[in-house]
């Protein structure tokens, strides 16, 4: 099942699916129904028993496409069955239930939360693309899976998850994330003053939508990705190492007690991540083909330099809502969501967002309840899905109600 199948991550593991028919079923499909035609040929390519469609608008358009398309394919003579529609808001927690061997959640940002929750109640393994689930549900997502029922498909947790199989967890010493530092490296904060939205959005060696695009140019991405990896691995956030690697072939690496550095590379392309997260503890470890290797008889040269902190503040403000837990993290990634919509919208600048980030969780953090319902911190012993919703929503209409223009 592919949770966000019409986005970046959802493309490309259908196309690792089409490349193997003999290894992968799809029983479901879930999108926003933004792009009905997308969706409804997918479902019907790949036969799967039940169409999700999140926004309730786009539902008569899907259901026209995959009409139109099966009765391309013999529907009327009986040889191609209709898939079953669910359209509404809840159609990826209503989907996750089914019964199936593994659910891709590929949902942008905190809308996949629920979806999360669903799965591992149900059971299901969970291939997490969608990182901001874990990060903001917290205590609430890692109580609730099993030993080894989170995959995480994001490269750099990916390629950890690999690294880790090297040695035992006690064994451990640190995890290094490595960043690509963002089409901004080098730069200073006078020279970022001015950054436009084109210049933003233009990154270096990954193509990602503009939220996670936004998120690598502020880093605020790599911060939301210690929060992930300590979430994860139970890895103390002081083990857990940020570097800059500009070319983007090592994804991340794992230093053990003995001084040994292991490491997992291979060219930006997100299909080895999603091959490995779908086919992870199963029989079949290693998808064949997935994307193309390293080219070991080209010259080439990899560059790790330390993170300058002092013009990328983000991930240092990431390490703070970790390190708080409960409702900090929501508050973090939904104040940074409001943000990256205010920049692309032309209302803000480019510095303001993480500037924007500390004063929200800096007003969360001191218990700032008198500004409304979700504004006070609630802490991981007592977290609940409601005060994670909450957090979030006040984090959101905190910023929309004035506060990204002050």
């Amino acid at each position: 099942m592919i949770l966000g199948s019409t986005g970046s991550i959802g493309v490309q593991a259908l196309d690792i699916i089409r490349r193997n028919p003999d290894r992968f079923t799809v029983v479901a499909l879930c999108a926003t129904g933004v792009n009905a035609q997308s969706l409804a040929s997918a479902a019907i390519e790949f036969e799967v028993e039940v169409v999700g469609v999140t926004r309730g608008t786009c539902g008569q358009d899907v259901q026209m496409h995959l009409l139109a398309g099966v009765q391309d394919r013999g529907f009327s003579q009986g040889d191609h069955v209709l898939p079953e529609l669910v359209i509404g808001p809840s159609a990826p927690e209503e989907l996750a239930r089914l019964d199936v061997d593994i659910v891709l959640n590929a949902i942008a940002g905190a809308a996949g939360l629920k979806a999360t929750l669903e799965t591992l109640a149900a059971g299901n393994r969970l291939a997490l693309a969608n990182k901001e689930s874990l990060i903001i549900g917290g205590d609430l997502v890692s109580h609730l899976a099993r030993p080894g029922q989170i995959i995480p498909v994001d490269s750099e947790h990916s390629a950890v998850a690999q690294c880790l199989l090297a040695g035992k967890s006690s064994e451990v010493r640190k995890l290094i994330i490595t960043a690509s530092g963002g089409p901004f490296l080098g730069k200073s904060r006078k020279q970022l003053e001015k950054v436009s939205v084109e210049d933003a959005l233009a990154h270096p060696t990954w193509k990602m939508g503009p939220l996670v695009t936004i998120n690598s140019a502020t880093l605020v991405n790599k911060g939301l990705e210690v929060i992930e990896a300590h979430l994860l691995f139970d890895v103390p956030f002081a083990d857990i190492e940020v570097t800059v690697h500009p070319q983007s072939v090592v994804h991340s690496m794992v230093e053990f007690i003995d001084g040994s550095t292991i490491a997992q590379a291979s060219p930006p392309d997100m299909r080895i991540p999603i091959a490995w997260g779908l086919s992870a503890g199963r029989e079949i470890f290693r998808v064949p083909e997935a994307a193309p290797a390293c080219d070991w008889k080209t010259a080439s040269t990899w560059a790790f330099e330390p993170l300058d902190e002092e013009v990328f503040p983000a991930v240092g403000l990431a390490r703070v809502a970790g390190e708080a837990g409960g409702t900090a993290p929501a508050v973090f990634n939904a104040a940074n969501e409001a943000a990256v919509a205010g920049f692309l919208a032309g209302e803000i600048t480019f510095m303001s967002i993480v500037d924007h980030i500390e004063h929200v969780l800096h007003l969360h953090l001191a218990g700032s309840g008198d500004l409304g319902p979700g504004s006070s911190f609630v802490s991981g012993n007592a977290l609940t899905l409601e005060d994670v919703l909450a957090a979030d929503g006040w984090a959101r209409e905190f910023s929309l109600g004035g506060s990204l223009a002050s």
